[in-house]
C-alpha cells in the first residue's frame, strides 16, 4: 500500500511518500481501507519532535474515515471513523491508504456524514466531549465560558454545550468568524483583553459555570478568575507558558474544581466510546462538521503539512 511516512523527526519535507507492506488481520482486529484522513496541529508536532514516546519509523495521523475490508462478519463492509493518541506515535497512523486496529476501535460514522467530513471529527470534538461532558458534566441551563472559542476545539466545545442546552460565552482575542461554529452559536462574545473578566462576572452573576480554556498557559489565571464558586475549569494547553502561579488561598475559597483533558491519552480502542457518543449529535442535527479548507492527495503530503502549519480557516483532508 500507499502511506506517508517519517524516519527521523523535523519539517514537512522529512515525509516520505513509500510503498509499505498492507497490514493483515490477526486476532481481535480489523483493517480499515482508509477513504479519508485529516492533519491535525498535533501531526505535525509528531513529526517535528514535539512528543517524546513517538517511536521511529512511523507513519503518522490520528483522525479516520474508512470501510472495513478485513474483520468479523458483523463489521465487513462497514463505514467507520475513528481517531486515537497511540495511531500516528507508538503504531501506524491514518496517512495511509489502510490501517490495523483492534475489533474494540471500530465505531461506525454517522451515516449523514461524508468520508471527508467525518475524519475532521475526532480529536477536536473527542478532547472537547471529554472536557465537557466526562468531566465538567456540563448541566443544561449552566453557563460555559469558552476560552479560544474561535478555533476548532473551541468551536467542537460550542457545538457540544449548545447541543446539551447550556449558555455559551466565547472568549477569544478576536470575534469569531460568523460561518464558524462560535460565530452562530455563541450566546455572547467577550474580547479576551484586561477586562474579560470583569465582563463575564457580569454575564454571569458572579462567574461561568464551567470554564473550558483551549490557550492554557498565558491565560491560566484569567480561566480560574472566570468561574464561579464550586465551579468547574477544563485545561487542555498550555501555550507561552509552561509552569503557572496562581492564588491558593483564592482557589479553595472559591471551592474550583480544576480538571486536565488529554485525548492523546486516549488510544484508538478507548476513544471508540467518545465516537459513539458523537454519533447521535451529528445524525440528529445537533452537531455538524467542520468546514473543509483544503483538500490534497496522499502524494501531496508535504505540502498538507505546511499548511497545517502555516494555519488554516478550517480542516485539511488527505483523501485516499
Amino acid at each position: 500500500m500507499k502511506a506517508i511516512r517519517f524516519n527521523s523527526f523535523g519539517s514537512p519535507d522529512t515525509l516520505e511518500y513509500v510503498d509499505v507492506p498492507t497490514p493483515q488481520r490477526d486476532g481481535d482486529s480489523a483493517v480499515v481501507k482508509i477513504v479519508s484522513a485529516s492533519i491535525n496541529p498535533s501531526d505535525v508536532k509528531n513529526v517535528s519532535g514535539h512528543f517524546e514516546h513517538t517511536t521511529l519509523p512511523r507513519i503518522p495521523g490520528r483522525d479516520f474515515s474508512g470501510v472495513v475490508v478485513d474483520g468479523p462478519p458483523e463489521w465487513m463492509s462497514a463505514e467507520v471513523w475513528g481517531t486515537g493518541g497511540d495511531i500516528g506515535f507508538t503504531r501506524d497512523g491514518t496517512h495511509a491508504q489502510f490501517i490495523h486496529v483492534p475489533v474494540a476501535a471500530l465505531s461506525r460514522k454517522p451515516s449523514n456524514l461524508s468520508h471527508e467530513e467525518a475524519s475532521a471529527i475526532g480529536v477536536n470534538f473527542v478532547v472537547a466531549w471529554l472536557g465537557t461532558v466526562d468531566y465538567a458534566q456540563l448541566r443544561e441551563g449552566e453557563t460555559i465560558a469558552v476560552i479560544g472559542a474561535g478555533g476548532g476545539v473551541g468551536g467542537a466545545v460550542t457545538q457540544i454545550a449548545r447541543a446539551r442546552g447550556a449558555r455559551v460565552i466565547g472568549v477569544d482575542r478576536h470575534p469569531p468568524r460568523a460561518d464558524s461554529p462560535a460565530g452562530r452559536l455563541i450566546d455572547h462574545y467577550v474580547p479576551l483583553d484586561a477586562s474579560a473578566v470583569e465582563t463575564v462576572k457580569t454575564l454571569t452573576d458572579g462567574g461561568a459555570d464551567v470554564v473550558f480554556d483551549t490557550v492554557g498557559g498565558v491565560v491560566f489565571e484569567t480561566a480560574l478568575a472566570l468561574v464561579r464558586r464550586r465551579g468547574r475549569v477544563v485545561e487542555i494547553s498550555a501555550t507561552g507558558r509552561r509552569r503557572v502561579e496562581f492564588d491558593l488561598i483564592d482557589f479553595y475559597h472559591n471551592e474550583t474544581q480544576l480538571f486536565g483533558a488529554d485525548s492523546a491519552k486516549l488510544g484508538v480502542a478507548e476513544s471508540a466510546r467518545l465516537m459513539n457518543a458523537l454519533v447521535d449529535g451529528f445524525e440528529s442535527g445537533k452537531l455538524a462538521p467542520p468546514v473543509i479548507a483544503a483538500r490534497f492527495g496522499l502524494d501531496a503530503a508535504q505540502e498538507a503539512y505546511k499548511a497545517v502549519a502555516a494555519g488554516t480557516a478550517g480542516r485539511v483532508v488527505i483523501a485516499m
